[in-house]
């Protein structure tokens, strides 16, 4: 498949996210039964896991969205933008993070450092996809889809200069 100026090759069927996601959302249940989580997806790469991800909760939750940037390119910068979306308080309440996908961690971990800082009662993060710097760094994601290398990847919500984000199954860079 070619996107802009690049080539992608079929990385990750739809049958094995759809799966995935499934697994994802049962483990989500039985963790939160008891609980009543606001959902928190982090536009605007999460949004097309973070709806199928919701759609298979049977757990009372709010869902609320925020946005952040860290891409350039095919490259993470590392550099967190303003969290922008938050117009409730998250004091007391349990956070559950909807990511896309893990690169470095850089991003993730400020944002798990600011909402912390907010009072919240716990903050976890279901990441579809989790790099292997974010590994190598112990970054805190408690549900993980898929545990890749240093691929590109693009589909199922993640995208190339916003291009690509419209598949159902997930597609890496063809070097």
């Amino acid at each position: 498949m070619k996107v802009k100026d690049l080539e992608f090759r079929e990385f990750i069927s739809a049958q094995a996210v759809e799966e995935k996601v499934k697994a994802l959302a049962a483990k989500v249940n039985e963790d939160y039964q008891d609980k009543t989580p606001l959902i928190l997806p982090i536009l605007n790469g999460s949004f097309i896991f973070a709806s199928d991800l919701v759609k298979e909760l049977s757990i009372p939750c709010r869902v609320s969205f925020v946005k952040v940037s860290s891409y350039s390119g095919t490259q993470s910068t590392g550099q967190l933008k303003t969290l922008i979306g938050l117009e409730e308080s998250l004091f007391n309440q349990h956070i559950l993070i909807i990511e896309d996908i893990v690169d470095t961690g850089l991003t993730l971990k400020k944002i798990l450092d600011e909402l912390r800082g907010l009072g919240t009662k716990s903050v976890e993060v279901v990441a579809l996809l989790r790099k292997t710097p974010a590994r190598e760094k112990n970054i805190d994601v408690k549900y993980v889809g898929f545990d890749i290398d240093e691929e590109f990847v693009l589909g199922y919500g993640l995208d190339y200069d916003g291009f690509g984000r419209n598949t159902k199954q997930i597609y890496q860079l063809d070097n």
